[in-house]
């Protein structure tokens, strides 16, 4: 029997040296904190007190506007992970979760320390469609908003005019693609698919999606409308 057909053998593989290679990971996280400042400009959170309607903005605060409403997805949806472990959840891989959960939170707050008054609202997500006690049901809902997310940041990057933005960004996407690998190496160990051809092209280039399909591909799990109007 392999190690996919049966998850509990995952556990006897070694923990450390993935544990240390988010860990490491973390540290791109912390340092982007370094960052953060309170942009002046449109208070969009004020703007939108009265509606139920989001639009992320325009320019550098759009784009981080916008990194901010997926990372609150991401924080929102591995929390719920591991208040609720799946059947079967190894130490092994609960390990790993929670430490990618620990990295989205950490990236969840600084945007939010980073925009200020400036960021939108909370925004109210919806895991209805996600069975948690399913392990597959996880992990590929895991491995699709860490994909997204991945594409988003490498899409988005090319509208920020902003050097330390760019290189706070560049040192996030660089985490969730660890993410990614991570998660895609849980649903089929030892194979290619931790990078596929269906995320990396053949030039060995990530793939790059505009904001515009990104909330579309995101909608289904944030009840909260969301638009990118100002957006590229």
């Amino acid at each position: 029997m392999t190690e996919q057909q049966n998850p509990s053998i995952a556990k006897h593989r070694p923990v450390e040296g993935r544990r240390a290679f988010l860990r490491w990971s973390g540290v791109a996280a912390a340092a982007a904190v370094a960052f953060g400042v309170n942009v002046p400009g449109l208070k969009l959170g004020e703007a939108f007190a009265q509606s139920r309607a989001v639009d992320l903005g325009g320019g550098d605060l759009g784009v981080l506007n916008y990194a901010y409403a997926l990372e609150q997805l991401e924080a929102a949806f591995y929390t719920q992970v591991i208040a609720s472990p799946y059947a079967g959840m190894n130490a092994y891989e609960r390990t790993l979760l929670n430490d990618i959960r620990a990295h989205e939170v950490s990236h969840r707050e600084f945007f939010k320390k980073a925009l200020g008054a400036n960021r939108i609202p909370d925004l109210e997500v919806n895991f209805s469609a996600v069975n948690f006690g399913d392990r597959m049901s996880v992990l590929k809902t895991a491995m699709t908003f860490e994909d997204l997310g991945v594409s988003a940041y490498n899409g988005g990057g090319a509208a920020i005019q902003s050097p330390r933005y760019l290189a706070a960004a560049g040192s996030i996407v660089s985490v969730e693609a660890r993410h990614a690998a991570t998660i895609r190496d849980m649903l089929r160990p030892f194979t290619e698919y931790f990078a596929g051809d269906d995320v990396v092209s053949r030039g060995g280039v990530d793939v790059s999606n505009p904001p515009s399909a990104v909330l579309r591909a995101a909608g289904p799990f944030i009840v909260t409308p969301v638009t990118a109007t100002q957006l590229p």
